[in-house]
Order: structure tokens, then C-alpha cells, then sequence
């Protein structure tokens, strides 16, 4: 199933209606961003009565010190889902490299037979499989302008860069960042991953995002998927259309929820949400 969903109007966004049934719902941010990113979706699930739980992924935000391994990464969404009411069921919301982070988490799960508390996975601008040549000759740039801004230092004394800000008012990583994130995601295939996770996932992407240009793939290999295109905005959605952003984190949750309860009576799978 596909949804193409316009921006919103330029009046309020009305308030966030109570969700029939809270969730725990954890926030992961991409790539040399914050959990501070997700503040007016954390605002918005707040109101709804939601649980909420933004993560620094390792090398970011309060984090900003740890190195970037993937099974640091998902040992911090074990951390966040444990920190939320143990009585909720839970959802994670990736975008960009939390969204990979996040597929590759729950593909983990599901593997193992351990999904737990799990009820849905939504993944944004996060629909172009890393695996392959593309991500190497990205990290291979990465690396280099990392190795020449650390020369550039060293020949004019500046041992240290300067803190630089990143659009959420977080400490920007650096861009060796870069180079340890994507040489962990060089080996992985986002389409695998979304193959072996057992819960619903929602790909939600910018029409201008430009990793999406395998979400028809994306969409066919989850087991149960739904695909969002927002038109006219970019890679960051839900900080370019916050409101349209917002509205499909409810339905997404609704979703969710509505299945898990057909799960409690007896039809688990439900229909396959396809394109």
C-alpha cells in the first residue's frame, strides 16, 4: 500500500487527540544529528499520550564520544525499550541512519525469535539498500575529507576542530563519524533486513530524498509494508513537514495498534500491505 500525502496547510497543526491505546514509541535520529531532532514529534507523541524515548545513537549528541559500532547501536535501543512502561507494547522510529540502525535491529529480533514488546518499525529516508559499491565510494570520500581537514589542523597548529552545530543546536560529530558509520552499514543489505523483520514496518520518505530511489524494492521485500512519499520535501521529512510528519506517526501507531489486536484474536498476519 502506498500513500502520497500533501504538505500541510500553513494554519496549526490542531492538537494531537488522545491514541486509544499508548505505546512506547523510541526516536532515532540520523546521521551526525540528535535526538534533539525529534522534538516536535516527541512533543506531538507526548500529547497523544504516548511513552517516548529519543536515543543518541553512539558518536552523536550526549554520546558524542563513544565510536559508532552497530551492535553499540542496538544495544542502545535495547536500552531505550527498557527504559520505557514495561506494560507497552513498543515502536521505533528510524530516519536515515537511525532507520537503518533500526531495520537492522529489528531484522535481529525477528531472526532470533525474540521480537518481545516490538509492534511496528516506522523507517525514513532510509529506502536505498547500503549494500555494495555505492556506500564504499561514499565512506571512501567521507575519509578522505576527514584525513585532509585533520592535515589542514595539523599544519596550521590547530590540533583540535571547533565545535560546529548541527541544525537540532547538538554538537556536530565529525566527519570520521562518517567514515566508521558507513563502513559498518558497507556489509549489510537494508533489503535482507526488512525480509526477516516479523512486524509491520512503515517506509516513509521525502519525494526529493534521494535515498529512495529503491523503496519499490524496499516495499516489496517487507513481509507486511506500507510506502509514504511526501511531496516536496527532502531527505530530513520530519524536520522539512513536521505536521504532515506528525500525522503519519499517528496513523502508523493506529496501524500498529489495530494489528496487534488482531493478533490477540487469532489472525496475526492480517492482509500484507503491498504496493
Amino acid at each position: 500500500m502506498t500513500f502520497l500525502l500533501a504538505p500541510p496547510p500553513t494554519s496549526p497543526t490542531p492538537p494531537a487527540s488522545p491514541a486509544a491505546e499508548p505505546l512506547g514509541v523510541v526516536l532515532v535520529h540520523g546521521m551526525r544529528q540528535s535526538s534533539r531532532t525529534w522534538a516536535a514529534q516527541e512533543a506531538h507523541l507526548r500529547r497523544a499520550g504516548h511513552a517516548v524515548a529519543p536515543v543518541d545513537l553512539p558518536g552523536h549528541g550526549s554520546r558524542i564520544r563513544e565510536r559508532f559500532t552497530l551492535a553499540r547501536a542496538h544495544a542502545v535501543l535495547d536500552e531505550a525499550v527498557a527504559s520505557l512502561p514495561a506494560d507497552l507494547p513498543v515502536v521505533v522510529v528510524g530516519q536515515s541512519l537511525g532507520g537503518y540502525v533500526t531495520l537492522g535491529w529489528a531484522a535481529g529480533l525477528s531472526r532470533a525469535g525474540t521480537l518481545g514488546r516490538l509492534a511496528g518499525v516506522v523507517a525514513s529516508g532510509c529506502s536505498t539498500d547500503p549494500l555494495g559499491k555505492p556506500v564504499a565510494l561514499y565512506r571512501g570520500a567521507a575519509d578522505r575529507v576527514a584525513r585532509t581537514a585533520a592535515s589542514v589542523r595539523a599544519r596550521w597548529g590547530r590540533g583540535t576542530p571547533r565545535p560546529r552545530t548541527s541544525p537540532d543546536g547538538s554538537t556536530r560529530p565529525a566527519w570520521g563519524l562518517v567514515t566508521d558509520a558507513l563502513g559498518q552499514l558497507a556489509g549489510r543489505s537494508s533489503l535482507a533486513d526488512l525480509a526477516a523483520v516479523r512486524v509491520p514496518v512503515w517506509l516513509v520518505n521525502g519525494s526529493r530524498c534521494h535515498l529512495r530511489w529503491q523503496e519499490q524494492a524496499h516495499l516489496r521485500a517487507a513481509e507486511r509494508g506500507a510506502l509514504v512519499v511526501v511531496p516536496r520535501t527532502g531527505h530530513d521529512v520530519q524536520l522539512e513537514a513536521p505536521q504532515v510528519y506528525n500525522r503519519i506517526l499517528s496513523r502508523a501507531l493506529s496501524d500498529f495498534t489495530r494489528r496487534g489486536a488482531r493478533a490477540v484474536a487469532g489472525d496475526a498476519e492480517g492482509a500484507t500491505l503491498r504496493a
